[in-house]
């Protein structure tokens, strides 16, 4: 039997690998006798040759008995996980929310506490073993929680559900259900359903709105505000409502999206008509009519800082230059519009114009002004235009029985809309060839009007009939929000709200609609769905929506 390693005797062949064509002499010479070289793996790229001193040890077993200690002796590594996902994990001086990871912890007991809101906090012990990962994943047990979710229509059924707990009722849900993801559904026949997905971690209330089928705008939240809520403004930025009260104090008050007030404006003894913000938001501007002056008013302390007297009477809209350093003002009595200059503060000019001027439209170029005149007095409603280099107005268009209210441009298209009260209807001009047509025609009594950033969808807000004795009293319809597509008037969807619609504005990314019911002191936020959306929508509920603005009883 031959040794390992040694070629037999009278073989012809060499041993290394496949090499028949070495010299025969070079294949007979033997080998010295004595330890064998080895050849160990690579290591870190390089080959290490190791040659054994003592004859039979396994050099490989021996790497691989090294390589096994050095893997007892490196840091464990440790995972944590937990549900909920955003609970909060500290495992020693470590912390992480809903996976701990940790590669190298050195052996030892650790503190772990496990917490968030709404659940039974954990705490517990960890022992780290050298050589041994540590995987561990713990559950947090929910608890208890308030739930209060009031439905409209009150015929709304609403169905929570959290984890096995479920609750249902008509018209709301009132009681506890264990902390973690809660589903609220809601349905009503004649309206589309809701679902609404919440982590209940502590009491809620909700309110849950529904929408009548067809409708594409989204009802966000109704709620109570200011007496008499005449204008609405939203800031720039979309995180606050501006709402005047018309004769009461506080003369503005700031509200949230769910309708939480945030801050209030006292204007003295008298409300406020209209509120309007600078570029940036850092300004805004009230017009008071009992005192025919506007304040100045710091978005952020909602102090007033400077109070400007228009030098007439009965103010009423206000409207920045495009610039921002003058202030047009309207004054309903005095028939004319005032100019003040922001940086002195002063009144520099008072621009006589047509009867009774409400809507006004500075224009980008900062040379016109275009003026919707009521005509209180004189019962015929007139759209003017005033030259601010010479201050002279001149009447473009006017009719017996109209009542221009509000303006809104759109001046990449060269387009002013005017709203009319008395003819229920918004009338459009060229501002090129200052001719004036027919828009379309809208609910009774259309009041303020805007128009989207995109300039494709015009809003209008629309009274309703008035009551035969007073306008002061609710009358025979509820008011209504009517969209047109900008270009062809053709109706996009309606909304019916309550008492007077009148105050109406939209926030500066197009996506939030704000309205008030002038009689029933009430706002109501919208989601607005984007304009591809509203075309294809078959005009929402405009061709049934007369059957619900006549109430009951009339």
């Amino acid at each position: 039997m031959p040794r390992d390693g040694y070629r037999p005797r009278g073989s012809r062949r060499d041993p290394r690998a496949g090499d028949p064509a070495r010299p025969r002499a070079a294949s007979r010479a033997r080998r010295p006798r004595g330890p064998h070289p080895v050849v160990v793996g690579a290591l870190a790229g390089a080959l290490l040759v190791v040659v054994a001193i003592a004859v039979g040890v396994p050099l490989l077993l021996v790497a691989r008995g090294a390589a096994g200690r050095a893997k007892r002796s490196a840091p464990p590594s440790v995972l944590v996980s937990v549900v909920p996902t955003s609970a909060t994990i500290s495992l020693g001086k470590l912390s992480a929310t809903g996976e701990l990871k940790a590669p190298h912890v050195d052996p030892g007991a650790y503190p772990l506490r496990i917490s968030r809101k709404g659940f039974a906090a954990l705490s517990a012990t960890l022992t780290v073993t050298a050589g041994k990962p540590v995987v561990a994943s713990y559950a947090l047990k929910p608890l208890p929680q308030r739930v209060s979710i009031a439905a409209h229509p009150a015929k709304t059924r609403i169905t929570c559900a959290s984890g096995d707990a479920t609750r249902s009722a008509t018209g709301g849900v009132q009681g506890s259900l264990p902390a973690g993801p809660l589903t609220v559904t809601a349905e009503a026949p004649g309206y589309s359903p809701v679902r609404r997905e919440v982590f209940l971690d502590g009491p809620l209330s909700l309110d849950v709105w529904l929408d009548p089928v067809g409708q594409l705008v989204r009802t966000v939240s109704a709620f109570r505000c200011v007496p008499a809520p005449k204008g609405v403004a939203v800031t720039p930025d979309g995180s606050q409502m501006w709402v005047t009260a018309l004769v009461t104090q506080p003369s503005i008050e700031a509200y949230d999206r769910a309708g939480r007030v945030i801050g209030k404006v006292d204007l003295g003894r008298s409300g406020a008509v209209e509120v309007v913000f600078n570029r940036d938001g850092t300004r805004a501007y009230a017009s008071q009519m009992q005192s025919a002056s506007v304040f100045e008013i710091d978005t952020r302390t909602y102090k007033v800082l400077r109070t400007f007297r228009t030098k007439s009477s009965w103010t009423k809209v206000v409207a920045l230059s495009p610039d921002g350093t003058k202030l047009y003002a309207a004054n309903w009595s005095g028939d004319d519009v005032s100019e003040i200059d922001l940086a002195s503060g002063e009144c520099t000019r008072r621009l006589p114009t047509v009867d009774t001027p409400r809507g006004l439209w500075p224009t980008s170029d900062g040379k016109r002004l275009f003026v919707a005149g009521f005509g209180e007095q004189s019962l015929t409603g007139r759209i003017a235009v005033i030259d601010l280099a010479t201050g002279k107005s001149r009447t473009l268009f006017s009719q017996k029985g109209s009542a221009m209210r509000h303006m809104v441009a759109d001046e990449k298209r060269g387009v002013v809309f005017t709203s009319d009260m008395g003819k229920a209807c918004v009338w459009e001009t060229d501002m090129r060839t200052l001719q004036t047509k027919k828009f379309a025609g809208t609910d009774s009594h259309p009041n303020t009007i805007d128009l989207s950033p995109d300039g494709r969808v015009l809003f209008v807000s629309c009274r309703g009939a008035n009551n035969p004795k007073s306008y002061y009293v609710p009358g025979p319809e509820w008011g209504s929000i009517d969209l047109f597509d900008s270009a062809s008037g053709k109706p996009l969807d309606v909304i019916v709200g309550g008492n007077q619609c009148t105050a109406l504005d939209l926030s500066d990314d197009g996506k939030t609609l704000v309205f008030s019911d002038f009689l029933d002191n009430r706002l109501h936020v919208y989601d607005i769905p984007p304009y591809e959306e509203l075309a294809a929508g078959g005009g929402g509920r405009w061709s049934v929506r007369l059957k619900e603005i006549r109430k009951p009883g009339w």
